[in-house]
């Protein structure tokens, strides 16, 4: 298992400029036969009771491309929809995990963004994770995703939903216009942009957020990671702090989720994570979120940042805050204890 995701994870998929490397915790699984599977969930869901345990195991340690399969074959034996089925077979916070897994990635992303923003009030939370967590190419997917999926355009249901800077930052990132990654690095353009941070905020009263939106949502990651560490020759206060003393709110918390995804996107979602699990009542719908969106891409390396951070392993910490079913799929998707 290590070894696989370690191979997989210095493979750089993707068309037109390197993707993110990928630790997934979720692969194909060996002898795979989708006929099978489909023929153990439908006795899984006919049931009495429903048997929960291998609707877990089937699905859980399929890859998205496999589940499909499964799905396809169901449908052709059965002559219904697989996901309609689990959604009768289902419920509460295991339902949320298993649905979630029948969505692609982006689909995924793309429904919680419509979720955050739909109805009375809006989830900030889970529009700012979302939004300032993916990369350029994830954001231009999702946003094609939304548009076939909603028939809506993302740009405007997050202008309607958002007001202010934090509307104008939110909107410069969904513009996906961010500059792909350098062979040459620019010092100079680095020290102007760093410099220019600084002159836009702590340097002057009142901050000139839009040169920071600008800066933050055009600049290619490598480069504002050198930005950030040439920022503290000009700056008393590092760019975090600086973000803490410009800003608040909304704007504060995108602001500062940039700044740590950039820095280590790994370590900002087992920050999360944590916050999620800390108190009593467990924030079920963040751990849903991340777990299902990560695990074929990043949860492997999520979990290896967690247990550097909080002295445990995330499966140990997911196995203490969670019960039952929901449990069970979860640490599934671990992909075991690291």
């Amino acid at each position: 298992m290590a070894l696989v995701s370690e191979f997989l994870g210095q493979l750089t998929l993707g068309h037109g400029g390197l993707r993110e490397p990928r630790f997934p915790t979720v692969v194909p699984a060996r002898d795979f036969d989708a006929e099978r599977d489909a023929s153990w969930i439908d006795t899984a869901i006919k049931t009495k009771g429903v048997d929960e345990h291998v609707i877990i195991d089937i699905l859980t340690r399929r890859t998205y491309a496999q589940r499909r399969e499964i799905a396809f074959e169901y449908e052709r034996k059965e002559k219904k929809d697989l996901v309609t089925a689990l959604k009768g077979a289902l419920s509460g916070s295991l339902e949320s995990v298993i649905l979630g897994l029948m969505k692609s990635t982006t689909q995924f992303d793309a429904f919680e963004l419509r979720a955050s923003m739909k109805g009375l009030g809006t989830d900030e939370e889970s529009l700012i994770e979302l939004v300032c967590s993916r990369s350029n190419e994830e954001l231009v997917e999702i946003k094609k995703v939304y548009r076939e999926l909603f028939k809506k355009e993302l740009e405007k249901d997050v202008a309607g939903d958002t007001s202010g800077d934090f509307a104008k930052l939110l909107l410069a990132l969904v513009q996906a216009k961010r500059e792909e990654p350098s062979n040459v690095v620019d010092y100079e353009k680095i020290d102007n942009d760093a410099r220019v941070l600084y002159e836009a905020g702590v340097k002057r009263k009142g901050t000139d957020v839009i040169t920071w939106i600008n800066i933050f949502s055009e600049r290619s990651v490598p480069h504002l990671q050198k930005v950030f560490e040439r920022y503290n020759s000009y700056s008393p206060y590092d760019m975090k702090e600086s973000i803490r003393k410009e800003v608040k709110g909304d704007l504060e918390k995108s602001f500062l989720t940039l700044v740590e995804c950039f820095e280590n996107k790994q370590l900002y979602f087992a920050n999360k994570l944590n916050d999620a699990m800390k108190t009593k009542s467990v924030k079920e719908k963040v751990l849903t979120r991340i777990i299902v969106s990560r695990c074929e891409i990043d949860l492997m390396k999520i979990c290896t940042e967690f247990k550097r951070q909080f002295g445990k392993s995330l499966y140990q910490t997911i196995s203490e805050q969670t019960k039952g079913d929901y449990q069970r799929a979860l640490l599934n998707l671990c992909g075991g204890d690291n």
